[in-house]
């Protein structure tokens, strides 16, 4: 082999692997605009599994010869539509978004921790205070309300914080256990509802309780306070 074929296969295997980096990229930047910016502050596991797993098809096949620039975009065009027909399905299904996000956890509520609630979440006694001191406490009697969110997180009220605000609706769905937190009922809040002009919860986007008043934002339509 001439000294002109090995520059011309060397010439060859990093236009390769640049053509291969950029249709990676281009992959990276549409499901990003596509499917949110979520990716890039992951607020659930599979948003995370879903960068490591792009990571791993752009990473592990850019310099393998044996995968042909046809073949990489054929994978990179299905991984791209799975992730963008599943998030359109956790849009239409409450269910499915239950399923593959999970939902939040509530661990301490009025002072006293929920064991059973935290054999849920599988985190244990030493976490949960990890958690807490972390944020300041040190006391749980001092801890009105805690929420493990799904990206790990260890959301806190505290007992006497002035005008903390309460997600009473999230994406069309009634959160019972905030409901209860602020001593309140479903019927007080269909009531709050038909006051503002709304027939349900799911024609909300968003529902915030603060200092006694209900903020709500819908789907389709700008900010109505009542």
């Amino acid at each position: 082999m001439t000294i002109f074929e090995c520059l011309q296969r060397e010439e060859f295997f990093y236009l390769n692997v640049f053509l291969k980096l950029l249709l990676g990229l281009l992959a990276i930047v549409f499901v990003i605009n596509k499917s949110g910016k979520g990716n890039l502050a992951p607020t659930s596991a599979i948003d995370q599994v879903q960068n490591y797993v792009l990571g791993g098809i752009i990473g592990g096949i850019i310099y393998s010869p044996s995968v042909t620039i046809l073949r990489f975009a054929v994978v990179l065009m299905i991984w791209v539509l799975l992730i963008i027909g599943l998030r359109r399905l956790k849009t239409k299904s409450h269910a499915i978004k239950k399923f593959v996000d999970g939902s939040p956890i509530v661990l301490i509520k009025h002072g006293e921790v929920d064991v059973e609630a935290c054999r849920r979440a599988k985190i244990t006694a030493a976490e949960v205070a990890f958690k807490l001191r972390r944020e300041g406490v040190y006391h749980v009697r001092d801890v009105k309300r805690a929420v493990f969110e799904q990206n790990g997180e260890l959301i806190i009220v505290l007992r006497g914080e002035e005008n903390p605000k309460y997600p009473i609706i999230t994406d069309g769905i009634v959160q019972s256990s905030v409901l209860d937190d602020i001593d309140r009922s479903e019927e007080w809040l269909e009531g709050e509802l038909q006051k503002a002009g709304y027939n349900s919860a799911s024609e909300i986007f968003l529902a915030e309780y603060e200092s006694g008043q209900m903020k709500f934002i819908p789907f389709d339509q700008a900010p109505q306070a009542s």
